[in-house]
């Protein structure tokens, strides 16, 4: 999973671990100064992958095409079924002209 700083806390970061989810997410500037002043308290820092958060952005992009089909952005469907049907041929129109 890639997130942005914005989902850089323990809370975030222990559900992750505890569902077994891998992330890439980085460290906010102000909470690595924090754990280093604290010293040996201050724990180790978490684990992050400079290649996986990379990668990401290939996803964001993704995403941000499908959300320029109308009904896969607001999700007018209300049967998930007919809603991944939507995505699957947005993303097939988008394959196909690309």
């Amino acid at each position: 999973m890639g997130a942005d700083k914005a989902y850089s806390n323990r809370k975030i970061r222990a559900y992750l671990r505890k569902r077994g989810i891998r992330h890439a997410i980085p460290e906010k500037k102000d909470h690595k100064a924090a754990r280093l002043r604290r010293g040996s308290r201050g724990g180790r820092p978490p684990g992050f992958d400079k290649g996986r958060y990379k990668e990401r952005n290939t996803v964001e992009r993704a995403i941000g095409k499908l959300k320029q089909f109308r009904a896969v952005a607001t999700r007018y469907d209300k049967r998930g079924y007919v809603y991944l049907s939507t995505v699957t041929a947005a993303a097939l129109l988008i394959w196909l002209r690309s």
